[in-house]
């Protein structure tokens, strides 16, 4: 498992998050954060591309 090094005020911030919201650890916090995170840039980049073929197909400009 790789480790990133963060700020440790973010990181003081982020051990407080997780307890408040029922995280066993910051590290399950963050790893929760940062699937979400990529779920909404897929999710994103799929609009995109249907945007862009409904514009080829000439339903939207």
């Amino acid at each position: 498992m790789s480790k990133v090094q963060i700020d440790a005020n973010l990181y003081e911030r982020a051990k407080q998050a997780a307890a408040l919201a029922g995280y066993s650890s910051v590290d399950e916090l963050i790893a929760t954060a940062i699937e979400n995170e990529l779920k909404r840039l897929g999710e994103a980049d799929a609009e995109r591309q249907v945007a862009e073929q409904l514009r080829g197909l000439g339903y939207i400009e």
